[in-house]
């Protein structure tokens, strides 16, 4: 199964994944000379805890515990921080939140969704977006920003649903 995938396997080892995440983060912030905090920290963390996208009143409850400000403007604030330097995505679809992979490139998203768990999955796009370029120069458009979410069944709930 291509690495990709590898958040809808269910032998799949999720602390790799947050280690890995972590790792790249404060290492990418450290590059830059940004302040990677202890609630970007926390609040990046949460997000890689799964592979289900979690939105940012879903996150409070983890920043509280912790002994963080719970209010809503500083989990968002933690979230811009962690989605301009792709770190995160955002999931318009799901209003949510998911870690990102690979944030040493610049990229734009492409997620599938399973609408039963709600797992989510990145994955590579370098064709799709060559085609949605050719289109857009049809129309002398210039894109700026793009996200793609395709909802569908995983693996997982496609087993399930026919047991």
């Amino acid at each position: 199964m291509p690495e990709k995938q590898l958040g809808f396997h269910p032998e799949h080892n999720h602390s790799h994944c947050i280690e890995h995440a972590m790792e790249d983060a404060r290492a990418m912030c450290k590059a830059r000379g940004l302040r990677f905090t202890p609630i970007r920290e926390l609040v990046l963390k949460t997000i890689w805890q799964s592979h289900k996208p979690l939105g940012a009143y879903e996150l409070l409850p983890t920043l509280a515990a912790s002994g963080f400000n719970s209010a809503p403007p500083t989990v968002y604030r933690a979230l811009e921080f962690l989605q301009e330097q792709g770190l995160v995505h955002r999931i318009a679809l799901l209003n949510s939140f998911i870690g990102c992979p690979h944030p040493e490139k610049n990229h734009q998203g492409c997620f599938l969704i399973c609408r039963e768990c709600n797992n989510a999955v990145e994955i590579e796009t370098q064709q799709i977006e060559g085609a949605l370029e050719n289109q857009a120069k049809k129309y002398n458009f210039i894109p700026e920003q793009q996200s793609i979410e395709v909802l569908g069944l995983c693996p997982n709930c496609q087993k399930e649903a026919s047991e």
